[in-house]
């Protein structure tokens, strides 16, 4: 099994994740990646494997599935145990709605944050604007995420792709300045809970010691991931 994976992507560390936590074994191929060209150029394999050239992709064999909640399911279905879904046809519905959520409502504000945060500024101007209204979005959504935890121990009636989900971008927005308040007791209980699973406080560790060789580089310089 082979994932084509990018140092600093929230939805390859999703992958990640998964894999870890199912002991499923990987080979991990870092596609380029600088602070000051991206992704540019393109993996010749993710372009060929993928239509959208992006990672994450895995490789199993001869499948082949790009896009992290498809490979989320393909993993469920070929290697079920130990789960990563919830049983009941109820639980699984929430489970697939909250996973949804923090890719498609988390995220867009995550990236203006780091778009207009993180990678260096265009002409040399921040956007405050942009990063203002991330932050707005972000604490909506946090709002959110303490009703949907309160009374639970997870995001679903077990451990799940959703909590996998939620957990990366909560995470990234918390790096980037955008972290939830401290009032939000039943979100930070669950953040403790998640970070103490091997398979997040390593996903966690690796990224944050890639953050931290980034800081020590000179300018200009690609990394190795």
């Amino acid at each position: 099994m082979k994932l084509y994976s990018g140092p600093l992507s929230l939805f390859t560390a999703k992958v990640r994740i998964a894999l870890h936590e199912k002991g499923l074994p990987y080979e991990k191929i870092s596609v380029p990646w600088s602070l000051e060209h991206r992704y540019e150029p393109h993996h010749p394999d993710v372009v060929a494997l993928n239509p959208k050239a992006q990672v994450p992709v895995l490789v199993d064999g001869d499948v082949v599935v790009y896009d992290s909640t498809q490979i989320f399911e393909y993993l469920e279905e070929q290697y079920p145990d130990p789960p990563l879904y919830p049983h009941s046809v109820v639980e699984r519905v929430r489970c697939r709605r909250l996973e949804a959520a923090a890719d498609e409502i988390l995220f867009p504000p995550i990236w203006s944050l780091i778009d207009a945060g993180f990678y260096p500024a265009r002409a040399g101007i921040r956007d405050h604007e942009r990063i203002g209204a991330a932050h707005a979005a972000l604490a909506k959504e946090y709002a959110l995420l303490e009703k949907e935890l309160t009374g639970r121990v997870w995001l679903c009636e077990r451990f799940s792709v959703a909590d996998v989900a939620t957990l990366v971008m909560v995470r990234a927005a918390s790096g980037l300045g955008g972290a939830p308040r401290s009032e939000y007791s039943a979100l930070h209980e669950w953040l403790e809970r998640s970070l103490a699973r091997p398979a997040i406080r390593r996903e966690m560790d690796e990224m944050n010691a890639f953050l931290a060789t980034l800081r020590a580089a000179p300018a200009g310089r690609e990394i190795p991931a």
